[in-house]
């Protein structure tokens, strides 16, 4: 039972058994008898990235403004501690003859945050996906996270966001361009 992504769903599901057992659970209780396959599922979901398709289009106008899309929610898994971070990303370039899709940039944040992650592997992920598929004059990504390893364990912090940035080009070599970015996004 292995989905097309190379998720071994009934290993993952034996391994919540044994989980559970370790945590001194009964699997076999009818409370739990399905929460092995069901979790199973559940990360096969989260850790299964779909493909982006770059739709672009010739940037005909000439457009050479910033083109942001802000607040794009995600979520991903903490690949220390498997437990989720939840945020937004703000994602900005300066377009030279392509343009993007709109939607395309939120399908990157998806795309990215579907793995084990740390947040500032994905913001570079990201940035350095703008950067490959488009050749703008500069691309700009800010994210901000609650992690649930910091809410729920350790030094319980609810509400502490964590925010990373990468600035390529233009946006991090123009003080002005910068500053347009930051403020938009604030």
């Amino acid at each position: 039972m292995t989905s097309g992504q190379g998720v071994d769903l009934a290993a993952a599901a034996r391994a919540v058994q044994d989980l559970l057992r370790a945590l001194g659970q009964d699997p076999d209780s009818e409370h739990l008898r399905r929460t092995p396959e069901r979790v199973a599922r559940a990360f096969e979901e989260l850790l299964t990235p779909h493909p982006v398709d770059p739709t672009t289009f010739p940037n005909d106008e000439g457009y050479d403004e910033l083109v942001v899309v802000r607040d794009i929610p995600f979520h991903s898994l903490c690949e220390h501690h498997l437990l989720p971070f939840v945020g937004k990303a703000h994602l900005a370039y300066l377009p030279r003859d392509r343009i993007l899709g709109l939607s395309k940039l939120a399908r990157v944040v998806e795309h990215f945050s579907r793995s084990l992650q740390v947040q500032e592997r994905m913001t570079q992920q990201i940035a350095n996906w703008l950067e490959s598929q488009l050749k703008p004059r500069g691309v700009g990504v800010v994210i901000e996270a609650e992690h649930m390893c910091m809410r729920l364990r350790g030094v319980r912090t609810p509400g502490t966001m964590t925010v990373t940035s990468a600035l390529r080009g233009a946006l991090r070599n123009d003080a002005r361009t910068r500053g347009e970015f930051l403020d938009l996004v604030r």
